[in-house]
């Protein structure tokens, strides 16, 4: 009997010590999931924290650059802003002394072009002037045409003549429109 004792001990330790090894073996495993589970997730959180901040970063270079933004922005003109363009133009002719009228606007729907015909006159140095201001305006403009020719004056004899008046029709096109 007491041996019969002894073996029903040792089988029961045996059981118990089987049951310990397999529930530490399930429990090391688990906790080896959790924790790649929570390196997965620092990650994750470390690559949002990042992105978080490089948007911030950005919101914080776009308040810096807000007068930079609007320069280039009003170097653009759009379908909408044709008028405060046209007004530059007149202004630029007022700077240079030169009487501006504007013949022709066309805008094409296919290409984003606005093309815009131009008769000016006054001195040669009023409408070479008004070139060299049209040239440097804070827009992308090409000259597609352009024709100068003095308008004729009558003939003074014995007084100094009055200087010539020229006038000058050309074609522009705004290169820096948005339809």
């Amino acid at each position: 009997m007491k041996n019969n004792l002894q073996k029903i001990l040792l089988f029961i330790s045996a059981t118990l010590l089987l049951f310990f090894c397999f529930a530490l073996i399930f429990l090391y495993r688990k906790v080896n999931d959790n924790n790649q589970k929570i390196q997965q997730n620092t990650i994750t959180l470390q690559t949002e924290a990042r992105r978080r901040e490089d948007v911030s970063s950005l919101n914080r270079a776009l308040q810096k650059n807000t007068s930079d933004r609007v320069l280039l922005e009003d170097h653009f003109v759009k379908s909408s802003d044709i008028v405060p363009f046209l007004n530059t133009i007149e202004t630029l002719a007022k700077r240079a002394v030169v009487s501006v009228q504007i013949d022709s606007i066309n805008t094409k729907t296919n290409n984003p072009e606005l093309t815009i015909g131009l008769k000016a006159s006054g001195k040669f140095e009023a409408i070479y002037k008004f070139l060299v201001l049209l040239e440097n305006a804070p827009y992308e403009i090409d000259f597609v045409s352009m024709d100068m020719h003095k308008l004729f004056s009558p003939v003074v004899v014995g007084k100094n003549m009055p200087p010539s008046e020229w006038e000058v029709i050309f074609k522009i096109q705004l290169i820096s429109f948005i339809p």
